[in-house]
């Protein structure tokens, strides 16, 4: 795979594709800028070199059509408070209004295309999309690692028609990834929360094999006790998911789940019952109770196993961190993971990256991958299209 480094992109049209696809309040300012960050190397690596720097990205969910909330405005002034060039938008990411845009372009200018997903062709992967996209530039960087997992014609289509490389980003994060994969320092510790096991079984699956020890909390750790028939009257995920949780072994040493949880009543119409909390066992959650948070006894145990680590993997946190009563087990842990020197940690993941924010732990953490799903694909061993493209 050819990288940044080994194009001439003096003068070119280097069309780039980002993933600034951020989070955003009701009135449209950016919460967290971590993704924007990310790819300022890339952009000032090209913009030293003399290249014209066409920028495209999505964000949100628009299904093919323009959202006025969803355009990239918010995007184009957070990245002129990293940057010192100036920064144009398109009202489109085609059209002969932005071929010409693209024509008129100098060394050293940033243009920012209209957010992607306002054209349904860009999920489809559209060819005559592709192709019009393509026109745009002379070389094609991906630096969107978190849409690496997606066949989207951005993603997939343009290097069928460009000379393409993989941005610092992107290369940064294959780099750290396939250590953990394939040379890892030892012990390796993997810590896997959150709610979605569908997106998680498979990279389960890999750590039972790959690492020391595994560590499962969070509504990851309830769905397997709730199949092994330790968790009662709890909801089980879907059958393909079922079959695979079948196999995987209580009695390895590997593997450890909480033993203790914090529990609550679980009340659809009001959520949490106020006031309503209890300590116990997973086996004693009752049908209208629910596990929030892994317990002070599972804290001791994961701490032990993770202060001995060389390198730590965690994506997911242990519990409902969002609510106070239920954030510790989630923020012990981060702690612990943040204390121990010796170890290269990595983390990812939308939830977890919420959580180092939330508990200031940020920037204790060796590598924050830009990447949910598919770094979870990526670490699962599947191969991702984007990287594929790039090959």
């Amino acid at each position: 795979m050819k990288t940044l480094r080994d194009f001439n992109v003096k003068n070119k049209k280097v069309l780039v594709r980002c993933d600034f696809n951020v989070p955003l309040d009701e009135k449209g300012n950016i919460l967290d800028d971590f993704r924007i960050k990310q790819t300022i190397p890339t952009i000032k690596y090209l913009a030293k070199r003399g290249a014209k720097i066409i920028l495209m990205s999505h964000l949100g969910e628009p299904e093919g059509k323009v959202v006025e909330s969803l355009r990239l405005t918010p995007i184009q002034e957070k990245l002129k408070e990293y940057l010192d060039y100036s920064i144009t938008k398109t009202n489109d990411c085609i059209g002969k209004e932005t071929k010409k845009r693209v024509l008129e372009m100098t060394s050293r200018e940033i243009l920012l295309l209209e957010n992607l997903r306002f054209h349904q062709e860009e999920k489809k992967n559209d060819e005559n999309f592709v192709k019009k996209l393509a026109k745009l530039g002379d070389i094609y960087i991906n630096d969107a690692f978190g849409v690496c997992h997606r066949s989207h014609a951005s993603i997939v289509g343009i290097p069928k028609y460009l000379p393409s490389g993989a941005g610092l980003l992107l290369e940064k994060e294959i780099r750290i990834l396939s250590k953990v994969l394939k040379k890892p320092w030892r012990p390796l510790v993997a810590i896997i929360g959150g709610v979605k096991i569908s997106s998680k079984i498979k990279v389960i699956e890999k750590f039972l094999k790959k690492a020391d020890h595994l560590l499962l909390g969070g509504e990851i750790a309830n769905a397997i006790l709730a199949v092994k028939g330790i968790l009662l009257s709890q909801p089980i995920p879907e059958p393909e998911v079922i079959k695979t949780i079948e196999k995987i072994d209580l009695t390895c040493p590997k593997l450890h789940l909480p033993v203790d949880i914090f529990i609550s009543l679980a009340v659809l119409e009001t959520g949490l019952k106020e006031g309503y909390l209890r300590q116990g066992g997973p086996g004693q959650i009752k049908k209208e109770e629910k596990g929030y948070d892994i317990g002070p006894e599972t804290v001791k145990i994961f701490s032990r196993i993770i202060k001995t680590a060389k390198m730590i993997f965690w994506s997911g946190p242990l519990g409902m961190f969002e609510e106070e009563k239920f954030a510790k087990g989630t923020k012990e842990i981060a702690q612990i993971i943040a204390r121990n020197h010796l170890a290269f940690k990595i983390a990812g993941g939308g939830d977890t990256v919420l959580a180092l924010n939330k508990f200031d732990l940020f920037d204790k953490f060796d590598h924050i991958s830009t990447g949910g799903g598919a770094m979870l694909e990526f670490l699962s061993g599947k191969k991702l299209p984007g990287l594929e493209a790039l090959r």
